[in-house]
């Protein structure tokens, strides 16, 4: 039988379709170009391949083609009775959460780890900020993340894909002279990593060094193509970077060419999120924003996700809103989220609607309010999922209220407490 990169046996007798398999799913660990692409001559090579068409699934979800990907993990579905029981638990572990059922996944993905802790395929969606512990809602997802990594550590130390997703972990909870080591050592094994890449990013960004950040990322994205994965977010990155290093052009021209809808090429997730984001963050900075620029990003966010369900996205629907002075519709999101909260359905419980409130309170100059449901909120904020970097926005913005209420003082205090060197982490118009 055949073996894939990680040494598992796999049911298919086509050299052909393994080749392209171990590249598809190398190109999934990377978010590298071409991986849907490698992963269909698989399942073209050997139609009854179930590991494929579960690859695929995976591939094409995390494009955001939902439809595509349920049909996939349909597929292997169908044909995981003829394969192994280890291929049947990855196929069943990867499809639960493409059907939509995030805590099955997570339950079935360790199940499965602790009989076949190699299966990275498996494992990968359950790592990063946005996976199924990072888009938890637990207020420990962050240590509970390292733990479900360091039980892999004694099979697959030496992986570069483990390195750079052990390696974001560590980075989260604060042990960034360990992830530095891991991410560089990641990277000179597999450069053409995306995830690795972005993951070097925050490293440096945690320790404050952003201009050997800021040079990395403008070294390495020419590198990839446009329309990969990650290409939209690391520019994001680096669009914060120019911004936090007093070069305000330069974000403005990455945002306007890479960032913003129809700039960017990526997933809805990416772009509602980061777009918004940058805004935002510009006018706390002192930078003026058209408001044509927030009704686009409004009108693309609300269009992309009319409904609640993702806590990160949700509190930048309620920013959206409220920065594009649609009022009525922050509103509207806010009672809708604390509608889930009353009836049982928000994970992250009432840290969503709080924050959703917060922001909308700030863009209406209501400095007040906004302070009194962002202060209780910002020790919650881990809930929502994000990473540390995109989750200082939160304490930007309650910085920002501070001085705006003439409360300078508890500006600093906030800043003190943090007892980082990374705080604030784009300039905050007024604070010295």
């Amino acid at each position: 039988m055949l073996k894939d990169r990680y040494g598992l046996s796999i049911s298919t007798s086509s050299e052909q379709a393994r080749e392209a398999y171990v590249a598809g799913c190398d190109g999934v660990l990377t978010a590298w170009t071409g991986d849907k692409a490698h992963l269909k001559r698989a399942v073209e090579a050997d139609p009854g391949f179930a590991l494929g068409h579960a690859a695929l699934a995976r591939a094409q979800f995390l494009m955001a083609d939902v439809a595509g990907a349920r049909a996939s993990a349909a597929r292997a579905r169908t044909l995981a009775p003829d394969a192994t029981a280890r291929e049947q638990s990855h196929v069943n572990a990867l499809c639960l959460a493409i059907e939509g059922k995030p805590v099955e996944s997570l339950a079935a993905t360790r199940a499965h780890l602790a009989d076949h802790p190699c299966d990275a395929m498996v494992a990968a969606p359950a790592t990063g900020v946005f996976g199924l512990i990072g888009f938890s809602g637990r207020q420990g997802r962050e240590p509970e993340q390292v733990e479900f990594l360091e039980a892999l550590k004694p099979h697959l130390a030496d992986d570069w894909w483990f390195q750079s997703v052990y390696a974001f972990a560590l980075e989260e909870v604060g042990r960034l002279d360990e992830a530095l080591d891991l991410i560089e050592r990641s990277m000179a094994t597999n450069p053409k990593n995306a995830h690795g890449a972005h993951i070097k990013g925050h490293v440096l960004y945690e320790q404050g060094e952003d201009r050997a950040a800021l040079d990395y990322l403008d070294a390495w994205l020419p590198t990839y193509a446009r329309e990969g994965l990650m290409h939209c977010h690391i520019s994001w990155h680096i669009a914060m970077f120019a911004l936090t290093l007093g070069d305000a052009g330069r974000a403005w021209q990455i945002y306007q060419a890479q960032v913003q809808p129809g700039g960017a090429w990526g997933p809805a997730l990416n772009v509602a999120t980061d777009a918004p984001s940058f805004l935002w963050r510009a006018e706390l900075s002192g930078q003026a924003c058209k408001p044509a620029d927030w009704q686009q990003v409004n009108g693309y966010v609300q269009t992309s996700f009319p409904k609640a369900g993702v806590a990160f996205v949700d509190v930048h629907r309620a920013l959206s809103a409220g920065a594009a002075g649609d009022n009525e519709r922050a509103a509207s999101i806010v009672a809708e989220l604390e509608e889930r909260v009353a009836s049982g359905r928000s994970p992250a419980g009432e840290v969503v609607p709080r924050l959703a409130k917060g922001f909308a309170a700030f863009a209406k100059g209501d400095w007040a309010g906004a302070i009194a449901s962002l202060q209780p909120a910002l020790a919650g904020t881990v809930r929502i999922g994000g990473s540390r970097a995109q989750r200082d926005l939160i304490q930007n913005t309650l910085i920002a209220a501070y001085i705006k209420a003439g409360r300078l003082a508890d500006a600093r205090k906030l800043v003190a407490a943090q007892k980082t060197e990374r705080q604030p982490s784009v300039p905050v118009a007024g604070f010295a």
